[in-house]
């Protein structure tokens, strides 16, 4: 197969010009911005995907146009990789100059990709591309398209998926079925199967209810949640709102409920203590709240989720009579609280990395079982293929091994997966009997407060150790020390925007009125060695509310 790389050139002069000078980066969630400037990009990350998966042998290569959480007008790409992981990070690199690169370089530079990661462009490449429901999606993804034409690979298009099921159907092509089918109703049949064997007709157990509010933030997660209930035979209670009448993420989902400590828009009025769970605008990050007996809003997030999980898990392992390493990865915005309970109470081992879903995800690798979930409700369960094996041989004379074996299969391995991971939590929260109230009473958050403070450049500010720990500038690391060190339970951090020119503070304590104090005291010092712009902050006791 000759490939002429004009036809790159062309394609991109006549179709998808470049057409804004402003630089972008690939990060962990790829490319992010607003959609009329996203053309060209997208459709060379359609080449570099071809190119991807020529240099793994052919294996299928994911492309998801995306902005998750972000507001309708944004649009994104991320590449997935064979086993369904981000894309690998020397590779970043390479896509963000690719981006970058003049329409009248492209040629050039293409070729530049290919002679220095001496690949064969005459094998066989392929890739899955799928899509969000914003208005602008469907362009985007045909310019993904036209890039794999462009170097005559082969592109399978799913149309509207939730970024969790691409990565599902990645990896399912790539193991040759063994993970699955990579087909939309073959992710249905695997999730649901699993769920409805390990609900059995036990619908309702102790304080548990079969009735759950689930808020679609208007994204492609209340899609596949109907087509979810079409399919499981009454197996789960569920009432959708938010389902695509409004605008993504406007006033809904995940990042609103978690962030803004409140329901979202369209909340039909419950019981207290009603389970309610709410997803992002590609539906893979998930949170729970609930309003109690007196209205008010309790959150249940990723680090509850991630505490339910593990003590789920190491009920299990002991029934199993199972010796298998498990470990729960955390950043450093996870509460204190949590990170308490799993060390001193369930006795997992606790590990801290960067902000950011791969480095979670690589740290999890680590274990037989590792647990993996982002405050912000983004997370799943990773098992190695000792744990599969192990629990596998167990399963033929222990029944609690079966039921091991049931969860492996619920558990969307590759990524967060807003809905694996709620059926995940349903299912445990059923086999335990327990209500969200339950769920709450296992520990007590400490009260947390996050600040932003704008800076005239934030990359004077760098840090080590999981971004908890500041080395420059110097001297503000231990200003911070002693601040924190008058608080009881107090802990802060700083880190730098990936961004914006603002630095991100954190702050806990005791209490609400310590932590808003300790989290002004904090931003201050930020404000006067880093470089604040604009006047001293007022004290945030008086205008903004620690989240409890």
């Amino acid at each position: 197969m000759s490939i002429n790389l004009r036809t790159v050139y062309a394609f991109a002069r006549e179709m998808y010009p470049k057409n804004s000078s402003t630089p972008v980066q690939y990060g962990t969630a790829g490319f992010r911005g607003r959609a009329e400037f996203l053309d060209s990009v997208m459709y060379r990350m359609g080449v570099l995907a071809t190119l991807r998966s020529r240099i793994r042998g052919g294996a299928v290569i994911g492309v998801m146009v995306t902005a998750s959480h972000n507001p309708e007008p944004d649009n994104g790409v991320k590449l997935i990789d064979p086993k369904g992981e981000m894309l690998e990070a020397s590779w970043e690199s390479i896509a963000t100059d690719l981006a970058n690169v003049e329409d009248s370089e492209l040629e050039a530079h293409v070729a530049k990709i290919i002679s220095d990661n001496k690949i064969d462009v005459g094998s066989s490449s392929n890739v899955f591309v799928g899509m969000d429901n914003r208005y602008h999606s469907p362009r985007l993804l045909k310019a993904v398209a036209d890039g794999v034409i462009a170097l005559k690979g082969n592109v399978r298009e799913f149309g509207i998926v939730t970024t969790p099921m691409l990565h599902f159907f990645v990896v399912a092509a790539n193991t040759r079925g063994a993970y699955g089918q990579p087909t939309e109703e073959g992710y249905y049949r695997k999730l649901i199967t699993a769920f409805e064997t390990l609900r059995g007709d036990k619908l309702e157990n102790g304080n548990y209810r079969n009735k759950l509010i689930f808020d679609g933030a208007n994204g492609v997660g209340a899609r596949k949640m109907l087509q979810f209930l079409k399919r499981m035979h009454n197996s789960l209670q569920v009432e959708v709102i938010n389902k695509g009448d409004g605008k993504i993420n406007e006033n809904c989902g995940a990042d609103h409920v978690k962030v803004k400590q409140a329901v979202p828009i369209g909340m039909p009025i419950v019981e207290p203590y009603t389970r309610c769970v709410s997803v992002d605008g590609d539906a893979d990050r998930v949170v729970y709240f609930f309003t109690d007996d007196a209205g008010h809003f309790r959150l249940l997030d990723g680090d509850r989720i991630a505490t339910l999980v593990a003590d789920y898990l190491m009920d299990m392992l002991k029934r199993c009579d199972l010796d298998l390493s498990m470990g729960l990865v955390q950043t450093a915005y996870a509460n204190g609280g949590s990170t308490d309970y799993i060390a001193n109470t369930l006795k997992v081992p606790v590990a801290c990395v960067p902000t950011g879903v791969k480095h979670l995800h690589h740290k999890a690798l680590q274990y037989d079982i590792g647990v993996y979930f982002e405050a912000n409700g983004h997370g799943t369960i990773i098992f190695s293929d000792n744990a599969k094996c192990l629990i596998k041989a167990q399963s033929e004379t222990n029944p609690n091994a079966k039921i091991l074996l049931q969860i492996i299969d619920l558990i969307n391995e590759t990524v967060g997966d807003a809905i694996s991971d709620m059926l995940l939590v349903e299912t445990i929260l059923n086999s335990k009997g327990w209500d969200v109230k339950d769920w709450l009473a296992t520990y007590d958050d400490l009260p947390n407060l996050q600040l932003k403070i704008k800076v005239q450049d934030r990359n004077v500010i760098t840090t080590t150790d999981a971004e908890r720990v500041c080395v420059t500038p110097v001297g503000l690391q231990e200003a911070i020390d002693k601040v924190v060190s008058n608080y009881k339970r107090g802990r802060a951090f700083v880190r730098p925007s990936g961004t914006e020119d603002v630095v991100r503070v954190y702050a806990e304590a005791a209490t609400k009125d310590e932590t808003e104090s300790l989290a002004y005291e904090v931003g201050n010092l930020v404000h006067q060695l880093a470089g604040g712009v604009g006047p001293e902050l007022i004290h945030p006791g008086k205008t903004i509310s620690a989240h409890i």
